[in-house]
């Protein structure tokens, strides 16, 4: 796999994030943009505590999804204060995905700035928190409503990969799923490409995020992220602005995800196979379409 750094900038125009980065669906990092906030200096573990302590969250653990698992099945519940206290005292492969933080503090809110000069179309009902043990991950994947992100770390590092929704054949995307059959973990030292031969085919974007750094990852694209330290961001969404983006959201949240469960529930050993005999069978014809084209990952980076 062919991997380049993602931009960096300090701050950025609307009319240079929209030339640069937004239509030509690139990421960036735009390290400034959250410095101003209130959030920037008083989210911390504590002030999450004292706030929201007491909901019940669902949590993640490291390991992939097994044949019965439903989309986006969590592990096991936990009190969110008693999470973060165990998260804030040392490594915890434990993560909590898409937390409505806001909705039980909707004071949070006014402690952060919406990015509409760079960003139209936010959807201001559902600002999302993610928050990790050091050491947890979250699996190659892409998001299954095709939202623009904005996603601003505020405590711990996050280390970063991504690709274009087009590499998906050659990171084996698995039928009726935003999943990848492949591993990404610790995958800056190397991939499984031995089974998984059509990854050094792959072309991505990397980056660690740190306190107030945000990202913006166009929608569709495929992310994979390793907690370095425990930590916890943001995300604010933004749907596609294309009628085409929009409608390929809609079939991925309501038909593929509910056809997609329906198997699982009703033939979910077969369908597990499946799903990875068809990811291996799509990239063996992608890496075909590639043959006898030595340069093609120079020309396209």
């Amino acid at each position: 796999m062919l991997v380049q750094p993602i931009d960096r900038v300090e701050n950025i125009s609307p009319q240079a994030f929209r030339d640069n980065y937004l239509k030509p669906r690139k990421p960036v990092v735009i390290t400034g943009l959250s410095h101003d906030w209130p959030a920037f200096t008083q989210w911390t573990w504590d002030y999450f505590i004292s706030l929201v302590g007491k909901e019940k969250v669902g949590l993640y653990n490291n390991s992939r999804a097994d044949a019965n698992t439903p989309v986006n099945g969590y592990d096991e519940e936990m009190l969110f204060g008693d999470y973060l206290e165990m998260v804030k005292k040392g490594p915890v492969a434990l993560r909590i995905f898409l937390f409505n933080i806001f909705k039980y503090a909707p004071q949070l809110v006014s402690d952060f700035t919406w990015p509409d000069h760079l960003l139209k179309g936010l959807l201001k009902k559902f600002p999302m928190l993610f928050v990790g043990g050091a050491g947890s991950v979250a699996h190659m994947h892409y998001d299954i409503d095709l939202s623009h992100i904005m996603h601003t770390q505020f405590v711990g590092r996050k280390r970063v990969l991504l690709l274009e929704n087009a590499q998906s054949p050659m990171i084996y995307k698995m039928p009726l799923t935003v999943e990848s059959a492949a591993s990404f973990v610790n995958w800056e030292n190397g991939l499984d490409e031995e089974h998984f031969p059509a990854l050094k085919y792959a072309r991505g974007y990397t980056t660690v995020l740190e306190h107030g750094d945000t990202m913006f990852m166009p929608a569709g694209y495929w992310h994979h992220m390793q907690y370095m330290d425990s930590g916890f961001a943001m995300s604010l969404r933004a749907l596609d602005e294309t009628l085409a983006g929009k409608l390929r959201g809609f079939y991925h949240i309501a038909p593929m995800r509910l056809m997609n469960n329906l198997l699982i529930r009703t033939r979910p050993r077969w369908w597990y196979n499946y799903k990875r005999k068809a990811a291996h069978e799509n990239a063996e014809k992608a890496m075909k379409r590639f043959a006898g084209k030595p340069d093609y990952q120079e020309d396209k980076m």
